[in-house]
């Protein structure tokens, strides 16, 4: 397998699961604003919050490497 089909297969896992990470995290909706108090303007993210977000930062920085790995393989 050369190099060029592997950062394709790479781009595909990545944009696949950089979508699905997307749209698992809640924006603005924490535990307290299911039941209508949603008094907080600024929060951290803790526990499974943080490690989602953490990993939607990673797997975009790997889709944007391998794409622009790809732009400068010669064809």
């Amino acid at each position: 397998m050369d190099i060029g089909r592997f950062l394709e297969i790479i781009i595909f896992i990545s944009a696949i699961l950089t979508i699905l990470l997307i749209l698992v995290q809640q924006r603005g909706a924490s535990l307290g604003s299911g039941s209508g108090s949603s008094s907080e303007l600024y929060t951290t993210r803790r526990g499974l919050e943080k490690s989602l977000f953490i990993t939607t930062i990673v797997t975009t920085l790997v889709f944007v490497s391998s794409i622009i790995g790809l732009l400068l393989i010669p064809a």
